[in-house]
C-alpha cells in the first residue's frame, strides 16, 4: 500500500457553527461558537465555515472572533450571491490568518425560480459576485445550491464562469439529499472532464443524509476526484443533517486499503467534540450512530464477548482509541480524589484547569453522596450538566420539591432564579413533571409548546442518573434541551429551563435589534 504521506490529501471542511446550528432546536452561545472554533482548529479541521455574517450581529460578532482566534485553520464565511452579504462577509472573516469568502446561488430550476433570473441573468449574476468576491479575498469559495439538480450542461457553464471569475473551491451541494453515491462520483468526474481550468481549482463535496446516504456520497465523490469534503460533527445539520465529519474520517483512516487517501484529522479528539456539540446544541447522540455512538464499542452477543475476550480484531475494526474513548469503562465513588477524578476526566478527553476542576469535583462529591458507583457515562453527564449551568443563562433552578401521592394532582413547590432575582411559587399538576413545567410558567410566563419530552437512564441501577431532553418551540423558533440527575424530576425541570434559555437567546437574535428576519435564503445545504 502506498505510504499516506505520498498520499492525496483530503480537506475537511467542517460546517457545524454554519449549516449544524440551522437545525431546528441548535443554537449556540456566542462562547460555544467559541468554544467549539477552538476545538475544530485542535482537531486539526482544515477550513471552518463560522457562520453567515450577514444573518445578525450576534452571527457576524461570533465569524469574526472566530476569525482573529483562529491559529491554523482557514476560516470561512457564508454569503447569497448580492455585494452586500458579500462585503459584511469580508468585513467578518478579513482578521484571520487564512480567510475565505463562500459564496452561492440556487441553479437547479426550482431554485431560478426564486429570484426569477432566467439562465443567462443568472450565469451574468455568477460572474459579478464571484469576481467582488475574489477582489476582496484570494481564497473564493463558489457554490451552485441543488447542485444534483441542476441540468449538466447548465452546470458546467456556470461552473467554468466561477473559475473565469476566481473561485479557488467549487463546491457541489447534494442540497436535499436526493443523490446516490454513483451519481455523485460521476457528476464530480463530468466538471473535471468537461469544465476549462478544472484541473487548477479543488472539487468540494456537500451531501445531506435525507435518504441516509450522505457519507457514502461524499466518499464516492472523493473517488471521482473531490479533494474538499464538506461535513458536520455528530451529522448535525438541516432536516436529517450532514455529512457526519467522523464517519468520513473514520472511513479513510480504517479502509485506507480501498480509498488511499489522508486527512489531518487528529482522530484521538474527536469523541471529546462531538460530546460537546452534543452538549452545547442539545442535540444527544443517538445510541447507535456509528464511530460516536453510546454503543459504537459496546458488545453483548455472547459469541461477541468471547470474540472480544480473545482478539479485540474479531468485532472491532477500529479500537476505541483510535477516537478519544477510553478502553475500560473504570468506576469511581465517593472516596475518589481531584487527581483520580482529573487523571479519569482526561481520558475522556476533558483538559480542565484548577478551577474548572474544583467546580466538578463538588458536584462529584454531591453525586457521589446519591450514588454508590459513578461509571464513566455518569461523569459525561457530569462534565455537561456543569457546562449548561452556565452564569449567563437568564434563568436557573434553584431548588425543587415535589409532593407525590396516589390521587392527582400533585404538587411542585419551586424556586426559580430569574435575572439574579429568585423567585417561588407552588403548581399543581398531572404528575410531577406537569406540576413543575406549570411551576415554571407561572414564575417566567411564557407561550412556547412543548414537542418532545424523553428520559433515558444514563447507566443501570435503580441510583441511575436520568437524561432528560425537551424540544420546545415558541413563534416558529425551535430549541432543545437536556440536563442529568438522579432524581428524574429534577432533570425535568433543569432540561426545561435549558430550552428556555435557548429560546431566550433565539429570541434575542431576532428581536427588532436585529436584521435576522429580513434574510430570506435557502441555505447551500
Amino acid at each position: 500500500m502506498t505510504d499516506r504521506t505520498d498520499q492525496d490529501r483530503v480537506l475537511i471542511f467542517d460546517t457545524t457553527l454554519r449549516d449544524g446550528e440551522q437545525s431546528p432546536g441548535a443554537t449556540m452561545t456566542h462562547n460555544e461558537k467559541l468554544e467549539i472554533a477552538g476545538l475544530l482548529d485542535e482537531m486539526g479541521v482544515d477550513i471552518i465555515e463560522a457562520g453567515f455574517p450577514i444573518a445578525s450581529e450576534g452571527d457576524f460578532a461570533a465569524v469574526s472572533e472566530i476569525a482573529k482566534q483562529a491559529r491554523t485553520a482557514v476560516i470561512c464565511g457564508l454569503a447569497r450571491a448580492n455585494f452586500k452579504d458579500i462585503d459584511r462577509c469580508w468585513e467578518a472573516v478579513k482578521h484571520a490568518r487564512q480567510p475565505r469568502i463562500h459564496t452561492f446561488i440556487g441553479t437547479s430550476p426550482l431554485h431560478r425560480a426564486i429570484p426569477n433570473l432566467n439562465m443567462d441573468e443568472m450565469a451574468d449574476r455568477i460572474h459579478e459576485t464571484v469576481t467582488h468576491a475574489r477582489n476582496l479575498c484570494d481564497n473564493v469559495q463558489w457554490s451552485p445550491m441543488d447542485a444534483t439538480r441542476t441540468e449538466h450542461d447548465y452546470l458546467c457553464r456556470v461552473v467554468e464562469i466561477a473559475i473565469k471569475a476566481g473561485a479557488t473551491t467549487i463546491n457541489i451541494p447534494d442540497t436535499v439529499g436526493y443523490t446516490a453515491p454513483r451519481e455523485s462520483a460521476d457528476l464530480i468526474r463530468m466538471l473535471i472532464e468537461k469544465v476549462p481550468g478544472a484541473d487548477e481549482i479543488i472539487f468540494a463535496t456537500h451531501c445531506h443524509n435525507d435518504l441516509g446516504m450522505a457519507t457514502a456520497n461524499s466518499l464516492a465523490a472523493v473517488e471521482a476526484g473531490a479533494r474538499q469534503v464538506e461535513c458536520t460533527i455528530n451529522g448535525l445539520g438541516e432536516r436529517a443533517g450532514n455529512t457526519a465529519l467522523e464517519e468520513v474520517v473514520m472511513a479513510l483512516k480504517v479502509r485506507n486499503d480501498i480509498m488511499p487517501y489522508r486527512t489531518g484529522i487528529d482522530t484521538t479528539k474527536i469523541m471529546n467534540i462531538s460530546r460537546r456539540v452534543a452538549t452545547v446544541s442539545g442535540f444527544p447522540v443517538q445510541f447507535n450512530k456509528a464511530i460516536v455512538g453510546k454503543n459504537a464499542f459496546a458488545h453483548e452477543s455472547g459469541i461477541h464477548q468471547d470474540g472480544m475476550l480473545k482478539n479485540a480484531e474479531t468485532f472491532e475494526i477500529m479500537r476505541p482509541s483510535d477516537i478519544g474513548l477510553a478502553d475500560t469503562n473504570l468506576v469511581m465513588g465517593k472516596h475518589s480524589g481531584r487527581a483520580a477524578l482529573r487523571s479519569k476526566l482526561k481520558d475522556l478527553g476533558y483538559e480542565l484547569a484548577d478551577n474548572q476542576l474544583n467546580d466538578v469535583f463538588v458536584r462529584f462529591k454531591a453525586l457521589a453522596d446519591r450514588k454508590k458507583e459513578i461509571f464513566e457515562d455518569d461523569l459525561v453527564a457530569l462534565m455537561r450538566d456543569a457546562s449548561l449551568d452556565a452564569e449567563t443563562d437568564r434563568l436557573q433552578v434553584r431548588f425543587l420539591r415535589v409532593i407525590c401521592g396516589t390521587e392527582a394532582p400533585q404538587s411542585a413547590d419551586l424556586i426559580l432564579s430569574i435575572d439574579g432575582v429568585d423567585k417561588q411559587v407552588t403548581a399543581t399538576g398531572d404528575g410531577p413533571v406537569d406540576a413543575t413545567f406549570n411551576a415554571v410558567k407561572m414564575l417566567f410566563p411564557h407561550h412556547a409548546r412543548l414537542q418532545l419530552y424523553q428520559v433515558h437512564a444514563v447507566t443501570e441501577g435503580t441510583d441511575a442518573q436520568a437524561t432528560v431532553s425537551v424540544r420546545m418551540e415558541e413563534d416558529g423558533m425551535i430549541a432543545t434541551g437536556q440536563a442529568a440527575d438522579t432524581d428524574t424530576v429534577v432533570a425535568s425541570a433543569k432540561a426545561y429551563v435549558n430550552a428556555l434559555n435557548r429560546l431566550l437567546v433565539r429570541r434575542e437574535r431576532s428581536g427588532p435589534d436585529s436584521d435576522y428576519k429580513s434574510v430570506s435564503y435557502k441555505s447551500v445545504s
